[in-house]
């Protein structure tokens, strides 16, 4: 579609986590080159504003939302505080756009900012906006962002996404060796969790220093692949921002990881990945591109406990809290990542 006539300011709400923002990125990055001249605000969290200050990149602004259902969070009962929208609507927003979901909460939301024109996703359930494209559960997430910015005149020829590394993100590291590789056991769903023995046994394989990442919450699973393996590795779990992070990432050669915000991270700053998948979040969050980006696909079809189906986005989720990805062998991870390190 054609742009949209006189556009000076643009809001652009995705509110969630790491990897969904980096899956967006070259979604927002094609809005932002249809309206050069505008100023692009995110809709986001707090840790967008601390993680984006200073950052190049296609976000001018961020306003940091407090918790809303549907908008900021998925937990139920936040309703948006008193005053919140009149404020937003004082941005007086020419464009806003929703790459946040199928919209039953964030469109109604995105429409009462009072913007000129709205655009974005919507499921069945949900209310239009001006310009809509379906939102349908298996589609890769950066390719329907990018739908999403085609409806207003998006375009770019990124795909993967692309992140500055900057010196404040440098600063917060110490003296790294050479050749190194980074390991990344954790997921925020259990499901997607490798065993962390596998990952040990891969990074022993590799012969290179090894440093296992994670966030301050999974302490205990940094520690588990670092016990298991048979020469020490170094830890970092929760000590470094998402930029300090970026930093690390940047220095080692390759991570090898679960589907997880990091494996993003590390891709969007040029670090080679081996990743474990389950089939389908494969289709909806895994790379686009093979050179140097390598997932491992587990086919698992159902909850190994208690045999409840996970191939139906609309069917409820059982209450085990096991991994879907066993299946992955240790020796065809090793044998991807060492590929890549040659």
């Amino acid at each position: 579609m054609s742009t949209v006539a006189g556009v000076r300011r643009i809001a652009v709400l995705r509110a969630n986590a790491l990897g969904d923002f980096l899956l967006a990125l070259p979604g927002v990055e094609a809005i932002r080159n249809a309206y050069p001249d505008a100023e692009l605000t995110l809709l986001a969290l707090p840790w967008h504003a601390d993680f984006l200050a200073g950052r190049p990149g296609p976000v001018d602004k961020v306003i940091a939302l407090p918790p809303i259902t549907g908008v900021s969070t998925s937990e139920d009962g936040h309703r948006a505080p008193a005053g919140l929208l009149e404020r937003l609507r004082e941005s007086r927003f020419d464009l806003a756009v929703q790459i946040h979901g199928g919209g039953r909460y964030s469109n109604p939301f995105v429409r009462a900012l009072g913007a000129g024109t709205t655009a974005g996703l919507r499921a069945p359930d949900a209310p239009p906006l001006d310009r809509w494209v379906r939102y349908i559960h298996f589609q890769h997430e950066t390719m329907r962002y990018l739908e999403v910015a085609a409806l207003v005149g998006g375009h770019t020829s990124l795909t993967e996404p692309r992140l500055t590394v900057t010196a404040r993100d440098r600063a917060e590291l110490g003296e790294l060796p050479e050749g190194l590789v980074a390991i990344h056991p954790g997921a925020n769903d259990p499901r997607r969790r490798w065993p962390p023995e596998r990952f040990a046994a891969v990074a022993d394989r590799l012969g290179r220093p090894v440093v296992v990442t994670g966030s301050r919450a999974e302490r205990d699973l940094v520690a588990r692949v670092a016990g298991a393996m048979r020469r020490p590795p170094a830890a970092v779990a929760g000590e470094l921002s998402v930029g300090g992070l970026a930093a690390l990432y940047e220095r080692c050669d390759l991570l090898v990881a679960n589907d997880t915000g990091p494996r993003h991270l590390a891709a969007a700053v040029g670090t080679a990945t081996v990743a474990v998948y389950w089939c389908g979040n494969l289709i909806n969050a895994g790379p686009l591109s093979r050179h140097r980006h390598r997932p491992l696909v587990s086919w698992t079809p159902a909850c190994p406990v208690c045999g409840a189906g996970g191939l139906d986005p609309h069917a409820g989720r059982c209450a085990h809290e096991v991994s879907w990805v066993t299946d992955v062998p240790v020796d065809a991870v090793a044998e991807e990542a060492g590929d890549l390190l040659k």
